[in-house]
């Protein structure tokens, strides 16, 4: 081995010991989320300002917070070179986040059966719903995507950062709405952070590969899709008329 290659190799190996960018990512999505429901939710349970709840709100927010934890979790494994362990918990990864989808249905089932004999009184119930729906869509496809790519390491990070972007937007909104007092979902500030750490994706990827693979154009894809129907979508009659229906099979005691 010659000495310009031991320079490289000492080079590389200093870089993947570094602080990568998709651990960077995935904190700052986690940091959105547990700021926002840290607001409304576990620091009133924290200290027992909490309104009551069904059991079922509780299993949904412990889910989808162990979901962020993974997400950390396994990007500082492939951070710090242990892909065995990371692979390991992919199996764990794959059932938590068939609950986070069970979960967030279920979620969305509820609000939906409370929230349309109020939805007169709540401009931005339907708003809420949509989300619900995109979330659980696009992180459906997007996560499963992501576990095809698998033997492709740069494809599958990607996709799972661009899976976890439709799950962000009920801490996005908490996030904002708190501390501003806002009474409706800021639907253009959630947009423009999530187009934010899209763009960082994009860039992040153009830099090192000078080019921008398709995968990444998928999740860009649906980024973009979600914003461009939002409105349409959401002060159209067939939605309401859906959304009606829905809640009409419902039933939770």
């Amino acid at each position: 081995m010659n000495m310009s290659t031991t320079v490289n190799a000492a080079i590389a190996g200093s870089r993947s010991r570094g602080f990568s960018f998709h651990l960077g990512m995935t904190l700052v999505m986690a940091a959105f989320v547990f700021a926002g429901f840290g607001m409304t939710y576990w620091f009133p349970m924290a200290t027992g300002t909490l309104r009551p709840a069904p059991p079922v709100v509780h299993v949904h927010g412990w889910v989808y917070s162990a979901w962020m934890v993974l997400l950390v979790t396994q990007a500082a494994l492939v951070n710090a070179r242990n892909i065995s362990l990371h692979r390991s918990l992919g199996t764990f990864g794959i059932a938590l986040a068939t609950a986070v989808l069970f979960m967030g249905l279920t979620i969305t089932l509820l609000g939906l059966r409370g929230g349309m004999s109020r939805a007169a009184q709540s401009p931005d119930f339907f708003d809420a719903m949509y989300l619900s729906y995109m979330a659980i869509l696009g992180f459906a496809i997007l996560f499963t995507l992501a576990m095809r790519q698998t033997r492709r390491p740069e494809a599958h990070r990607q996709l799972m950062l661009f899976a976890v972007l439709p799950l962000l937007p009920p801490g996005i909104n908490r996030f904002y709405m708190v501390p501003f007092h806002l009474p409706t979902i800021p639907v253009l500030p959630l947009y423009l952070t999530l187009d934010a750490m899209a763009l960082a994706l994009l860039v992040h990827e153009w830099l090192r590969n000078r080019r921008i693979g398709a995968f990444s154009i998928v999740g860009v894809g649906w980024l973009v899709l979600q914003q461009g129907l939002h409105v349409q979508v959401v002060h159209s009659a067939w939605f309401f008329e859906f959304c009606q229906q829905v809640a009409g099979l419902v039933r939770y005691r």
